[in-house]
């Protein structure tokens, strides 16, 4: 019995009208994310990173050369507003890990490229990203893992169209 059996039986003691399934979903997913966050969160901290600064970086590494996306890409992307990118930006700009550029295809923009260092650090934490990954997922089964992707996956496209 995990604590968030102990509050479904509370709930059905207290009141036994309630279906409180979907909160014992819901309060495992929670508590798996608070779990799961604060392990990630320890390869980013060992790296002078955070997960905000590690997104950046990974998307603009994933986007393959030359490395760099403008800043309207990068806030479609990571889905935050354009004042929180900015703040990203600048101080990874500051840790020297990107820089900002004139667009090659519209000179009146710009774009935001990894340095060589930033491309550095982010290979060498995305590879510690990736066993730190593997390793929260350990408790369950290559078979397991894959269904609850496919259960995932499902749950939120109800929520996100496809995209193609």
């Amino acid at each position: 019995m995990d604590h968030v059996d102990r509050v479904l039986a509370q709930w059905k003691s207290e009141r036994p009208d309630l279906e409180v399934v979907p909160m014992g979903v819901l309060g495992r997913l929670k508590r798996l994310h608070n779990h799961v966050a604060a392990q990630l969160e320890t390869v980013y901290r060992a790296n002078g990173l955070t997960a905000a600064s590690f997104d950046v970086l990974a998307t603009l590494r994933r986007a393959g050369p030359p490395y760099a996306l403008s800043p309207s890409e990068l806030i479609s992307w990571t889905m935050v507003t354009s004042g929180t990118m900015t703040n990203r930006l600048d101080r990874l700009a500051a840790a020297g890990l990107v820089e900002r550029r004139p667009n090659p295809e519209d000179g009146r923009g710009s774009v935001v490229a990894l340095t060589p260092q930033g491309y550095a650090m982010i290979d060498r934490v995305v590879t510690e990203h990736v066993a730190n990954q593997h390793d929260i997922l350990s408790a369950l089964s290559t078979d397991q893992r894959d269904a609850l992707d496919g259960l995932l996956r499902q749950w939120l496209g109800a929520y996100e169209a496809p995209e193609g």
